[in-house]
């Protein structure tokens, strides 16, 4: 049986897993540039991963944009392995530390195709769609206090 953990992480000590997850996802498949993928960012930001079996599988960043503001950025989840919901369950645990961090809202630029993940979890669109990165994106909002803990 597959066994997944999510941890969060020191972004210096798991930089190669992060960094594989990322240009795997972003720029081998989405052609994303490495300058815009590696923003400069990544080192004042909080990390999650996603171990599957104990390997690395999926990342995201949490980024604090004011005392009321999180942002949840570069989602990635590996191709072999997604469908199984680590990409909701990564999303669920960087709530859950933004909730007890007492951030009230979190900001998601969501890839279009993505959205309805999101929107599952309480995220609710904001303005209408732009390019990011060559990209279809939305930009989506969830207040906090929306979170219950039977999440």
């Amino acid at each position: 049986m597959n066994q997944l953990e999510i941890k969060q992480v020191e972004y210096t000590q798991e930089i190669k897993a992060i960094q594989s997850i990322r240009k795997t996802v972003f720029q081998i498949e989405q052609k994303v540039s490495l300058e815009l993928e590696f923003d400069g960012q990544d080192e004042t930001a909080k990390h999650l991963l996603a171990y599957l079996n104990n390997q690395p599988v999926g990342t995201l960043r949490i980024r604090k944009l004011d005392q009321q503001t999180a942002k949840i950025e570069r989602l990635a989840v590996l191709k072999p392995v997604r469908g199984q919901g680590i990409g909701t369950k990564l999303t669920k645990v960087a709530l859950e530390i933004m909730k007890q961090q007492n951030h009230q809202q979190v900001i998601i630029h969501a890839q279009e195709y993505i959205q309805e993940l999101y929107q599952k979890l309480g995220f609710e669109p904001i303005g209408n769609t732009f390019e990011e990165a060559g990209i279809t994106h939305i930009k989506m909002i969830k207040k906090l206090e929306e979170i219950s803990d039977s999440q």
